[in-house]
């Protein structure tokens, strides 16, 4: 196995820094990139051609999860491994549904780190085993749609808000205000009981609002 070319992205300098010294410790991992938001984590890409991205999901102007989706519909052929804090199954099963190739946590043994990129450059999947046995039980289990608790309009924009459109894009396409959208979006939190964007696409998703992938 030759050297491989990693990018990591994450908005926390020293992290990045740790990260690139402790990946090229042995040598056959090669830090060829590092970018703090989405957009930088994109032209890197561009710029350098890795084979694994290591990407953190809570970055500004793009998190991790939306620069996946980005990187999917281009049809980028790297390799990516979500590290992050988050331990909810529903990151998990958004970054699968977009087509993650492995998902560990931040607070994991360095073994744990390489071996994920190892695995995944050889064309595996690696999923940080403390989420595996509820991740099987989610994906196999039937979605339960809710569509009852929210309205037409609340469903049409719960599914733009899916689609990573922003109030002033989903206020556009539906020809109303986006004050109007920011009520629709604050009623549709609190009826599927979410408190952020991502857990909305996330519950979208799940009860087949809409089919992004």
């Amino acid at each position: 196995m030759g050297t491989i070319r990693v990018v990591i992205a994450d908005d926390h300098k020293m992290v990045r820094e740790g990260l690139k010294q402790l990946l090229e410790l042995d040598g056959d991992i090669q830090v060829v990139g590092e970018a703090s938001d989405g957009e930088q984590c994109i032209q890197k890409i561009m710029d350098t051609n890795p084979d694994v991205l290591l990407l953190d999901i809570n970055m500004p102007t793009m998190n991790g999860l939306q620069t996946l989706q980005e990187l999917r519909r281009n049809n980028s052929k790297q390799k990516v491994l979500m590290l992050t804090i988050h331990n909810e199954i529903e990151y998990l099963l958004r970054a699968v549904d977009i087509g993650v190739n492995g998902y560990i946590l931040k607070d994991s043994e360095s073994s744990v780190l390489k071996k994920a990129i190892y695995t995944i450059y050889q064309g595996e999947t690696y999923i940080e085993p403390s989420l595996t046995p509820e991740l099987k039980e989610r994906m196999q289990s039937p979605s339960l749609c809710n569509t009852e608790i929210l309205t037409r309009r609340e469903v049409d924009v719960l599914k733009l808000l899916a689609e990573g459109l922003f109030n002033k894009e989903i206020a556009y396409r539906l020809s109303i205000s986006e004050k109007t959208v920011k009520n629709h979006v604050s009623n549709i939190f609190k009826k599927i009981s979410v408190s952020d964007r991502t857990q909305a696409a996330v519950y979208a998703i799940k009860n087949n609002f809409v089919n992004m992938f």
